[in-house]
């Protein structure tokens, strides 16, 4: 197994056709540097012309920004993507998992949705105008989550995607398979001597 750090990742290394498929294991929070790391591997794959690469996500969330670029750049790239719930994909994580044509899930996997907010980390004056905006920034990231969950999963023309927001539960594999955000649960298994890589990230 490949273990590469942030510090390692080369987008313009492997020149040439590299093997058809490859594996990488992504188990971190969704930021800045995460995403930079695997946006960079992902994309040095594509310059060794892999043809599909499975995606092993294990994510608690993170930021939405970085989580939504990160499902544009992965659905832009040329080769087939497969994503793989290994464990438990939460929040934004949810994002970059659907941005695989086909999706799977360990029979235990979970996935939790929940409403966007932001952190105040210092005393900070609060006014009417500071509230809209971001409250409006709020609106307009639930949307481009909610647009993009029914562009690319099955949920019922009924269903109240905010609402699920809203409700901040865990849902098993069974609830993700009814509403197409994957196509199958089963275990995983790495075929024998299969390229896989394996993104380290400092705690």
């Amino acid at each position: 197994m490949e273990r590469i750090s942030a510090a390692e990742v080369d987008v313009n290394a492997g020149e040439g056709v590299g093997p058809r498929t490859h594996y990488v294991s992504f188990s971190a929070e969704v930021n800045a540097q995460t995403t930079e790391v695997l946006l960079a591997a992902c994309a040095s794959l594509a310059n060794q012309e892999t043809e599909t690469v499975h995606l092993l996500l294990s994510t608690p969330g993170g930021r939405v920004d970085n989580g939504i670029n990160a499902y544009a750049v992965l659905r832009g790239l040329p080769f087939t993507l497969v994503t793989h719930n290994v464990g438990s994909v939460y929040s934004i994580g949810n994002v970059i998992f659907l941005a695989g044509e086909r999706r799977y899930a360990v029979p235990n996997a979970t996935f939790m949705f929940h409403g966007v907010g932001f952190d105040v980390t210092s005393p900070m004056r609060v006014d009417e105008k500071f509230l809209r905006e971001r409250l409006g920034s709020i609106e307009a990231d639930h949307e481009r989550i909610a647009s993009i969950l029914r562009e690319r999963a099955s949920f019922p023309d009924d269903e109240d995607i905010p609402a699920l927001f809203r409700e901040e539960a865990t849902k098993n594999a069974t609830y993700a398979l009814e509403r197409g955000i994957v196509h199958e649960i089963r275990e995983f298994r790495l075929p024998a001597g299969a390229p896989i890589t394996q993104l380290v990230f400092q705690r």
